[in-house]
């Protein structure tokens, strides 16, 4: 996983490495990120194996080792050797990502046919099949505008997200062996992230002030326009017990240095902030972040500063954010710069802007294609505002990327916009009673491995067919019944919320929300098209349900914080479909007298029926059962499970009795 992801996660309590046990096998070594060791041992173990099972499980290890270590041909061939010895769908689905990564796209839009089929639902991967086919296109297209080259100063460690920074400089993030600390970031292995500042005269890099670099992961940083302010992303604990979350840090110049850093006061608990970008006037700050009030994944938002007072985050409209990933904003005069995983691209992460239009909307967002956008993660794209403009040179810059001709993990690469040889064709501005906004409403539901096991895996989703969609809008009420398509179209007033209500017999009603407001009239994309999707889960009586992400502190029946999420979202489940009524049951590990499991199980249970009463739900609708060991999760002997085998045991659970 690389550097600019890690930062908006939530981070786990930092803890050094150690390995210094010896490796004496392939698995070890992939599960300690020592990929190239752990080559050499499973190409043997391979040869070796016996079954077609066992050779699958290798293989799927070496793609992934390979995978990690940037070598793309290497990996493709061992998913798909992988999925040929019967490892399953996972092998096929990252075969497919990883022929798209490499940029073969005709044979990846194959494999994700393939995947569809495979899964039961060609709707799963039709977004991806599109991509390609605009990807291939994109490819064929003349475009001698764009340079693009590696920049000298990267390193085979997570170098990304440089800033032009005075004279001849750059700030960037790194987590290079030179930054602040002694101790490793349990999730690479490597150091914890800092900011460094590189000297494009001579390619020398060296750390950043040590007021604002930490111990702590620090990084994507932003300056206003005399370099006197800085923002910039910091991921800590607020105490020690407390799970760590990313904030956007201010702080000013102060003589030679810089005041201790703060948190801006508009942060909420329990959501991850990070990617500032401050207007040269100061006077808007756009960043990304997790807020479960948002369209789903990560959001970019904006808040306005008036002296020292910002106002409310506002979160941009439909046409930059979507229910996945929109990351690194930049803003540059009018136009926002971003990255996203969900708008049509070339492959995971792609670069596309999008400009405020008249009425104070925002454009359609727009792909910058190659050689901007490749088939691996482009992100964190920047304008270098101190280069001078001479001859036919439009724009200088840089601009992050995961793509294979780099160094190695996140490189950061120099590019320059330079006057085509053609000048564009004007195109014809359209009439405004041509514009629309469409909506495709998908009602669908999941997939699981095991199709009557809730707790199996989830291979993807497929049009659920009668599903009723009531749709909310204006003080009006619309009742549709989609077809076997699963699908219900509708165009959309302006500057309007929409609420959508998706139930059928059998399963949870599901909701879901839309606002064309800030959807601007674009004369570039006069129809503007979106999608929204509604997963209605299918109602399995008196069989419990794992939920994920509950966990009790030792010998403790309160609520920890990071379980609190998952509670929430099941109360909200229970809000909607109020003729509900569920147990709450937990289980503990085999560890211990079975008595005083039985006894701290009940009181577990008993505590997340609590939380959800205080939620505001009738505590008619539920009961607690403590289970204890009596109902292990797996069959390993006591005293030689692992530590995962434990954790699988202590686990809680709803069960829908009526």
């Amino acid at each position: 996983m690389t550097r600019n992801f890690i930062l908006l996660l939530i981070i786990g309590l930092i803890a050094a490495c150690s390995y210094t046990q010896k490796i004496r096998d392939g698995r070890t070594a992939h599960d300690r990120k020592q990929y190239a060791v752990a080559v050499k041992f499973l190409k043997k173990e391979y040869d070796k194996a016996d079954s077609r099972i066992e050779k699958g499980r290798i293989a799927y290890l070496l793609a992934d080792s390979y995978q990690q270590l940037n070598k793309s041909d290497q990996s493709i061939q061992w998913f798909r050797t992988a999925y040929d010895n019967q490892y399953g769908v996972d092998a096929l689905k990252n075969y497919a990502y990883a022929l798209k990564k490499a940029e073969r796209y005709e044979e990846a839009r194959s494999a994700f046919r393939e995947l569809g089929l495979e899964i039961g639902s060609p709707y799963e991967y039709r977004k991806e099949i599109e991509a390609c086919d605009a990807a291939l296109k994109w490819l064929a297209e003349e475009r001698k505008e764009y340079q693009v080259k590696l920049t000298d100063f990267n390193t085979g460690f997570a170098d990304y997200a440089p800033v032009p920074f005075r004279e001849n400089q750059l700030i960037i993030t790194s987590d290079r062996k030179t930054s602040t600390g002694e101790e490793q970031y349990n999730w690479t292995g490597n150091d914890f992230s800092d900011l460094f500042v590189v000297d494009l005269n001579s390619n020398s890099v060296s750390l950043f002030d040590d007021k604002i670099n930490t111990p702590e992961n620090e990084g994507t940083v932003s300056f206003n326009k005399d370099y006197s302010e800085i923002y910039f992303t910091r991921c800590f604990s607020q105490t020690q017990d407390a799970d760590a979350y990313c904030h956007i840090m201010y702080s000013k110049k102060s003589g030679n240095s810089w005041t201790i850093p703060q948190p801006l006061p508009f942060l909420k608990d329990g959501v991850n902030y990070g990617h500032p970008s401050i207007s040269k006037d100061g006077k808007e700050l756009y960043f990304s972040c997790n807020d479960p009030e948002g369209w789903g994944g990560y959001d970019i938002y904006v808040v306005k500063r008036t002296g020292d007072n910002w106002s409310s985050p506002q979160i941009l409209s439909r046409s930059v954010n979507t229910e996945r990933d929109e990351k690194f904003p930049y803003i540059f005069q009018d136009t926002l710069y971003f990255s996203s995983n969900a708008h049509i691209g070339m492959g995971g992460l792609d670069i596309f802007k999008s400009y405020k239009l008249s009425n104070g909307g925002w454009s359609s967002a727009q792909n910058l294609k190659t050689p901007i956008n490749s088939g691996g993660d482009d992100f964190a794209f920047v304008i270098d505002e101190n280069t001078e403009l001479t001859g036919d040179l439009l724009q200088k810059g840089y601009f992050t990327s995961t793509r294979d001709d780099g160094i190695g993990n996140d490189d950061i690469y120099l590019f320059e916009k330079r006057i085509p040889p053609e000048p564009p064709v004007e195109e014809e501005v359209v009439k405004e009673e041509d514009y629309k906004i469409l909506l495709d409403v998908y009602v669908l539901e999941k997939i699981y491995e095991n199709p009557s096991d809730p707790n199996s895996d989830i291979l993807g989703r497929k049009p659920l067919e009668g599903g009723k969609l009531t749709v909310s809008f204006g003080g009006q009420t619309k009742e549709i019944v989609v077809d076997e398509s699963g699908l219900f179209q509708m165009e959309l007033e302006e500057d309007t919320d929409y609420s959508f209500l998706g139930e059928k017999e059998e399963y949870l009603k599901a909701q879901n929300k839309f606002s064309t407001k800030g959807i601007g009239r674009d004369p570039n994309n006069p129809v503007q098209e979106f999608e929204l999707e509604l997963v209605l889960d299918k109602i399995f009586f008196n069989q419990e349900i794992l939920l994920e992400n509950i966990y009790y502190d030792f010998d403790e029946s309160f609520i920890r914080e990071d379980a609190k999420p998952t509670l929430n979202e099941l109360a909200a489940n229970l809000q909607l479909n109020p003729e509900l009524r569920i147990q709450l049951g937990s289980h503990t590990d085999c560890r211990g007298p079975a008595r005083y499991n039985q006894d701290l199980s009940q009181r577990r249970a008993q505590a997340a029926v609590d939380y959800l009463i205080e939620k505001g739900i009738d505590a008619e609708r539920l009961s607690a059962k403590g289970y204890g060991e009596e109902e292990l999760a797996n069959d390993c002997i006591c005293t030689r499970c692992t530590e995962e085998q434990h954790q699988e045991n202590r686990r809680t659970t709803f069960k829908i009795l009526e």
